[in-house]
């Protein structure tokens, strides 16, 4: 399967919509179009290359998968720790996390989540970018095991702020040697 990953932009909305909505309706969570999934209604408006680029696989013409990456200042306090910070648990000296990475169920096990996780952590690496933050619904083992092959390691565990307040673990990856 060749696959292809890309910048996304509005043209991209119904294929991305598709293959997220398509993981929450699999595991039973709640869809909010004018809430907590705005963003993927207006690609153009909520990412930029330059400061959180969001990125889809697509092979034979379909897009198969997701990802973003959000850059920020580092977060302060104590390297890979847990903490407060606007107002949310966070990884404390995270300057860079991987978002909206989902595969629709028609494109795993075929190396997409991997091709899609790998060319994030490639370009935080080429932005200089130290510790990469990643928050996982529990629900999501094989993205989790997925993610420790990349080098990440617990940190801890938060609710989300989505509408259903879904469990999650926090990992990190180091993108330093």
């Amino acid at each position: 399967m060749s696959i292809l990953i890309r910048l996304a932009s509005n043209s991209d909305i119904h294929g991305v919509v598709g293959v997220i909505k398509t993981v929450y309706d699999e595991f039973g969570f709640s869809w909010h179009p004018e809430g907590y999934h705005a963003d993927l209604y207006d690609l153009d408006a909520f990412y930029s290359l330059e400061h959180s680029p969001f990125f889809v696989a697509e092979s034979e013409g379909q897009i198969l998968g997701t990802v973003a990456l959000e850059l920020f200042n580092p977060i302060p306090g104590e390297r890979a720790k847990l903490g407060q910070h606007e107002d949310r648990v966070r990884i404390l000296g995270s300057d860079c996390s991987l978002e909206r990475l989902y595969v629709h169920p028609n494109g795993r096990r075929k190396g997409i989540g991997k091709a899609l996780t790998n060319h994030v952590i490639q370009l935080a690496k080429q932005r200089g970018r130290t510790l990469m933050e990643i928050w996982s619904d529990k629900a999501f083992v094989d993205a989790h095991r997925l993610y420790e092959r990349f080098g990440a390691k617990l940190v801890g565990e938060r609710l989300c702020h989505d509408p259903d307040q879904s469990p999650e673990w926090g990992m990190a990856i180091p993108l330093t040697d």
